[in-house]
Parts: C-alpha cells; structure tokens; sequence
C-alpha cells in the first residue's frame, strides 16, 4: 500500500478542527489543556456556530487562547472572565459566549464575579479546568489542591488547620437557581474525552436554548507542577483527585442529580 492510499478522503477517520489555528500549544506535554482546548474547537465546528461564538480568556494557562482558536477570543483580567461574558452576552445576546478558567482564576480571585453570574442565571458556559494547583506561575497552593498535597507554597503539603479546606466550588454552584447544568469530567482516557465532547455539546445547546448558565468541569493533571510523568500524573489523578472531585453530572436542566459530595 502506497502512503497516498492512507492519506485519501476516504481512509481520514480523524484529524484538527479547521477552527483551530496553526500555532503550537504552549501547554506543556501531557498536560490536558490541549484535549480540551480542541474539543471545544470540535463541538463548535459540529454545530456550525464559529460566526457566532466568542471565548473569553483570562489569566493562567489559559491566558493565550485566542493564539489557538480562528474565531473571536477575548482577553479578560485575572477572575473577570465570567464578568466580561455578561457584558459581551448582554450586549450580543445571540452570540454564543463562553468562558475557559483555571482552579486559580474562577474559584480564588474570581469567587465573586462566577458566583454572582451563575446566581443571575447568566446566559452563558463556563469551563472549568480543575487540576489541583497553580500551574502557570509556579506551582503554588491553589483553592482546589488537595489536603496533604504538596506545592511551593506547601512544601510539607496543604494542612486544613492553616490553609483551610479544598474548595470544592461546582457543588456550590450547582445550588444556585440561576444555573441549568454542572458536570464534571476529564480527559485522560478516549472514552472520558468522548464524553466531555457530549458535555460541552450540551452546554452550548442549553445556552441556545436560553436555559440560563452551563459549568462544565475538567478535572486534569499538571504533571509539570505535580512533578511526574504524565502517565503518572494521570495514575495520581485517578487514585486522588477523583476521591474529592468525583466524576458525573451533578444538575441537569436546572435539577440536580448528585451530591457530588457524597463518598463513592
């Protein structure tokens, strides 16, 4: 068989999103920014919207997003993301506005403007990257890092007494009226990155459908600021995260389904 043979139309099962542009990622490798970075780009490819969608994208990794994407990005401070949505969204209310946050930025700096944002219901996605850590800066204690998980700025791991409790934000959320939908998935497996596509296909379908907020969270790994390999960043992941962080929809069209809470 010819290389030619391979490559024709009829034997593509898989290849890049044309919304997605040619610049190189800058996550680092095995970092699971980058699957969820282009499942976005598919979802929005798939459902013909990419005239109509603006992301928003604040500090942290994800801070050059609009580097990677052929349609609209904006730049917002450091925890003004869901902010800046609401304007854009109120202002361009047929638009299809989304958000892309880190642990650091939606759930520390920006606590206040998510809360208030999904208790006005507002009209928009918001995904959540939840690894556990502050990634882009250095690898210090985010609100999410684990009890007894260690970072630079908890060198001998985060001790409850002193540093307080993991926050475990997207449960809170969920209770709030104005929200629609919360699930919470990953990216480490095929199957996993199969069923975020269907999440954040539902999130924009809810969002077109004006059913008020969608949070779609993404628990992944940092093997960069965990210090391991990315097989074993993701074997930590599974065996720790997702003891706190459990897996699965926890509100669907605006009735909750799960207490995420709960021990499994």
């Amino acid at each position: 068989m010819e290389v030619n043979d391979i490559i024709k139309p009829e034997n593509l099962v898989y290849q890049k999103s044309r919304l997605m542009a040619e610049k190189q990622f800058n996550f680092c490798p095995g970092c699971g920014h980058g699957v969820v970075v282009r499942t976005i780009a598919e979802v929005i490819e798939e459902m013909g919207i990419e005239h109509d969608v603006i992301g928003i994208s604040p500090v942290g990794c994800s801070v050059f997003l609009y580097d990677f994407y052929k349609f609209d990005v904006v730049e917002a401070a450091h925890g003004r993301a869901c902010a800046v949505a609401t304007g854009i969204k109120r202002v361009q209310p047929d638009k299809f506005v989304f958000t892309y946050q880190g642990d650091g930025d939606l759930a520390a700096i920006g606590t206040g403007e998510t809360m208030h944002a999904c208790n006005r219901g507002e009209n928009i996605v918001i995904v959540f990257i939840n690894n556990g850590i502050y990634g882009m800066t250095g690898g210090q204690m985010a609100p999410t890092t684990l009890e007894g998980m260690k970072t630079t700025t908890c060198p001998r791991g985060r001790d409850v007494k002193t540093m307080g409790y993991p926050l475990n934000i997207t449960p809170l959320l969920a209770q709030l009226d104005g929200v629609c939908y919360v699930t919470r998935h990953s990216v480490h497996t095929p199957a996993n990155v199969r069923k975020l596509k269907k999440a954040l296909r539902q999130a924009f379908e809810n969002q077109r459908d004006k059913k008020g907020t969608s949070i779609v969270e993404v628990v992944s790994n940092c093997n960069s600021g965990w210090g391991l390999s990315p097989k074993a960043a993701n074997d930590w992941m599974v065996e720790n995260m997702f003891k706190k962080y459990p897996l699965g929809d926890m509100k669907v069209d605006g009735k909750l389904v799960m207490d995420m809470n709960a021990p499994r």
